[in-house]
């Protein structure tokens, strides 16, 4: 199969459309670029695959209601035009499929949200059920109540990590450039890559640029994306907005990201690629092998410093002696209390303080090797 009926044939779909694909000359939705984005989706899901739409736009809908100029900078009025924009921006999207009998459902999340053991494994359930009732999810960053500490980033990010959550086949994703090319679009003589199948692939191709003025993306963030979603085994494609009936068709369109990983869910993709440490754990060499190669948990007899303000529950980087981080975990301590267990085993703890301290720092399942 080539990777381009890989998304035609698709029984699982995601597909992320930015801002500047959704929006018009005065930054608020164009209705007409809405709805040519539904009617290809829609045809596609009246042919019975399962799409989750990742879609940004809810702070571009916001900037015309409250009469700003332009995207806000500052947090507050991002988080206010994003309250405002995300209901105008879901009443498109419900009437656009609705006149294709199309029933969509609103999922927000945050990253913090999806971390937690239990809330990962509630938002895999909560997507899994929609989808088996035949409902389009969106899925859109909480820009309303993320701050900087447990953001996502970007869509495109988000939209890899969900596609790892649901165990899609494919990841489709939009924006207003065509492909990857091997230079800035607009020299003369640069050319579009049509496949990218690793790493190497990539080596000397200029990258750059941060996007539109109404979103937070880039080709940057593609190529992030595509290796998060690639490493989970989802072979992942990136075209224009504009070419979404050719993209889903299997047309020679856009670059196609090979999978260079197996496909499977696992909670610590998410650890990786959707936290920022809160904090860094100092660890010795031995905490590092029994990390690295004992596939251990991190226990307090190991750590030799607390570096940062953290809390029960936040990711922290551990790092080994000479400072680089080699895993990335949910901490069972906070960085107030942990000082006074440095150095000693679990079961001294316990006698001493109680059975409650006879736990990991961090439990295996709660980290990741980076």
């Amino acid at each position: 199969m080539s990777p381009r009926s890989a998304i035609s044939t698709a029984r699982r779909l995601v597909v992320k459309v930015g801002s500047s694909s959704l929006t018009g000359a005065d930054g608020g939705i164009d209705s007409g670029r809405l709805i040519a984005l539904v009617n290809a989706l829609a045809h596609r899901h009246a042919q019975g695959t399962q799409i989750v739409l990742v879609s940004s736009g809810a702070i571009a809908a916001g900037i015309h209601p409250l009469g700003l100029a332009a995207r806000p900078r500052d947090l507050a009025t991002q988080q206010a035009a994003a309250s405002v924009g995300q209901g105008a921006l879901l009443a498109a999207y419900t009437h656009a499929f609705g006149a294709h009998a199309v029933t969509v459902g609103q999922v927000l999340l945050t990253a913090d949200d999806v971390t937690r053991r239990s809330h990962y494994a509630n938002a895999r359930r909560t997507l899994e059920r929609l989808l088996d009732l035949s409902v389009l999810p969106i899925v859109n960053e909480n820009d309303t109540v993320a701050t900087s500490e447990i953001r996502f980033g970007d869509n495109d990010r988000l939209a890899a990590l969900v596609a790892h959550l649901i165990d899609a086949d494919a990841l489709v994703l939009l924006s207003d450039v065509d492909a990857l090319y091997d230079g800035p679009p607009s020299r003369v003589g640069t050319t579009r890559i049509p496949v990218v199948s690793g790493p190497d692939d990539l080596v000397g191709v200029e990258i750059g640029g941060s996007g539109s003025k109404v979103g937070t993306g880039g080709m940057t963030t593609k190529i992030e994306a595509a290796r998060i979603a690639t490493a989970a085994g989802v072979v992942t494609t990136v075209t224009a907005a504009d070419r979404v009936t050719d993209v889903l068709a299997g047309g020679d369109v856009g670059t196609v990201f090979l999978p260079v990983g197996v496909r499977g869910r696992s909670r610590r993709l998410w650890l990786e690629h959707a936290t920022t440490a809160r904090g860094r754990l100092l660890v010795d060499d031995g905490a590092v092998a029994a990390l690295v190669h004992r596939k251990k948990s991190l226990l307090p007899a190991g750590i030799v410093g607390v570096e940062g303000t953290f809390h029960d529950g936040d990711p922290v980087d551990v790092c080994g002696p000479d400072g680089a981080a080699v895993a990335r975990g949910l901490v069972n301590y906070s960085s107030s209390e942990l000082p006074g267990l440095l150095g000693r085993s679990t079961k001294e703890l316990a006698r001493e303080l109680g059975p409650e301290y006879e736990r990991e720092v961090i439990h295996r399942d709660d980290l990741v090797i980076l």
